[in-house]
């Protein structure tokens, strides 16, 4: 007989007797065999060849056999070195081991790990093993001991790519979710900072950690938070991205409804504004729930610098964001429909660029931001050591060209390269990506009713950002509705002593900082050397 046959009925045979085992994955609890659990747990995970099963004898005096079980890589192998394994294969105590005291005796006398529990079921057992814990199988004994060993190579804190700030701090989140809620920790040093832990996706069991300070946030949004958390029900999450996508409140919009940074500084300001923070394990990028629009406008420098600075940079970003909008829009209202709103010697200058032109502002518009975009992507997707140079290069190479070919106009270029820079102004990079969608819209809105059309898009685009919710909350507070308290932290940035409460729609506990909190200093250096002249008599 063939040897194919041979080993396909082998194969057979084993699987039968796999479904007939004791040991077989489908049953819910540990058994008390040894050997049958090992085998369980080398079919369950194919007998990968990071699995590390290291068999040793319980202390010196007993004859019972026993397993530590992990994954390598993932784990702490000077942990399970030091306080596991020399632990247990050194110790010296007299009382007799049995199958009834093992546990607790390897748990309490024998394992100096820090944390240490007892697992019951083959589902807790693997989630454990594969997070990076160590196991403690002992012959006889139907439960396992679960010993905290996390471990393995993880990135250092460094500082932030993609949110700079001048003054400030400069560390950053890591993809490790350990760090991160340690990173906050220091920040925040009170026991009202609550952290809910949860595991997501069917397949990759990611670790999720749900942020907030008892007393400040509402437990109306934290129980929502919680319940659509709970409900997620995929395969895999790889990203904050996943989680903000599947329990955000609205998805056919253009902009974010969850806010999401690096810096460990910002979450702890929104924390403290009685806001959610939501870690997953594997990503630099924490979320904040709920959210509104003007936060998107914001830095974190604007609250370490004077609130007069920070004021004017603020208006100077939402300047820059309306630029992105409607800049190459007006241009085409401007050179289509409303010839006559221009100065004569500007829309002469304009119409001889345009002269040998053959298409419309629109079409011209469309081509040079469709190019525009390209180069962008482009810029993004090469290697770091040519991105910039290729989309710099470009950019100059092409523009110049098609001046000359006269398929643009030289005022075309200029207006796209200021909506360019313009867009890179937006502190948040998806509602600059936000912006950079709607922009077509308002280019053709430009195209067929001109002023008319911008007005009539903008309007649109209002009414839209004011049906957005983010859990509950309005998404355009505290304009729409208007709350006249909130909005000293908005558009402007009034000091740091006038900001007393809390944004009332996110946070129960309203009051941030006591009364006269104003700077007093003394009305004249006279009196400052008057008192202290005073001091030194009283004390003489």
């Amino acid at each position: 007989m063939p040897s194919f046959f041979k080993d396909s009925k082998q194969k057979k045979k084993r699987s039968k007797d796999n479904e007939n085992s004791p040991t077989d994955y489908s049953v819910e609890y540990i058994s008390k065999s040894l050997p049958d659990n090992l085998n369980t747990i080398k079919q369950k995970t194919g007998d990968s060849s990071d699995l590390v099963i290291r068999h040793l004898k319980l202390g010196k005096y007993s004859e019972m056999q026993a397993a530590i079980i992990y994954i390598e890589g993932i784990v702490d192998n000077q942990t399970i070195q030091e306080f596991l394994l020399e632990s247990i294969m050194k110790d010296t105590t007299k009382e007799q081991m049995n199958e009834q005291n093992a546990l607790n005796l390897l748990s309490e006398d024998m394992m100096t790990v820090g944390n240490v529990s007892i697992i019951y079921k083959w589902d807790d057992l693997f989630s454990t093993l594969m997070s990076g814990n160590t196991l403690v199988l002992v012959d006889g004994v139907n439960q396992a001991l679960d010993a905290s060993t996390r471990g393995g190579e993880t990135r250092s804190i460094s500082e932030s790519s993609t949110e700079m700030v001048v003054r400030g701090p400069k560390q950053a989140f890591t993809e490790s979710i350990g760090t991160n809620t340690a990173i906050i920790r220091r920040i925040i040093k009170t026991p009202d900072l609550w952290a809910e832990s949860l595991k997501v996706g069917r397949v990759t069991k990611t670790d999720l950690t749900m942020m907030y300070i008892h007393g400040i946030a509402n437990d109306k949004v934290v129980e929502e938070i919680r319940q659509r958390l709970h409900k997620i029900d995929i395969d895999s999450i790889l990203e904050s991205g996943y989680i903000e996508q599947l329990i955000e409140d609205e998805t056919i919009t253009p902009f974010p409804t969850m806010y999401n940074t690096e810096r460990p500084d910002v979450i702890a300001g929104n924390l403290l504004e009685g806001r959610i923070a939501i870690l997953v394990d594997g990503t630099p990028f924490v979320l904040i729930a709920p959210t509104v629009f003007i936060q998107f406008f914001q830095s974190a420098e604007d609250y370490y610098a004077r609130f007069d600075i920070a004021t004017s940079i603020r208006l100077l970003r939402i300047l820059m964001f309306m630029i992105s909008l409607i800049a190459p829009a007006t241009y085409v209202a401007v050179t289509t429909f409303h010839q006559e709103m221009v100065p004569t010697t500007l829309i002469v200058a304009i119409a001889a660029q345009r002269e040998a032109v053959p298409f419309p502002a629109f079409v011209e518009a469309l081509l040079m931001e469709v190019t525009f975009e390209i180069l962008r992507e482009a810029g993004i997707r090469l290697p770091k050591a040519v991105g910039s140079a290729v989309s710099i290069v470009g950019a100059l190479v092409i523009g110049q060209a098609a001046v000359q070919a006269s398929i643009v106009s030289p005022a075309m270029v200029i207006v796209v390269s200021i909506t360019a820079i313009a867009n890179f102004a937006t502190p948040a990079f998806d509602m600059a990506i936000a912006a950079r969608l709607i922009r077509f819209l308002f280019m053709l809105g430009a195209a067929t009713f001109g002023f008319y059309g911008i007005i009539l898009v903008l309007l649109m685009m209002v009414v839209h950002l004011c049906s957005l919710r983010s859990f509950g909350v309005p998404y355009m507070a505290p304009f729409a509705p208007f709350i006249p308290v909130d909005n000293g932290d908005t558009v402007v940035r009034l000091p740091w002593w006038t900001l007393r409460n809390r944004p009332r729609l996110v946070s129960t506990n309203k009051v941030r900082q006591g009364t006269n909190q104003r700077p007093q200093p003394p009305a004249s250096r006279g009196m400052v050397n008057r008192n202290m002249e005073e001091g030194d008599t009283n004390e003489t």
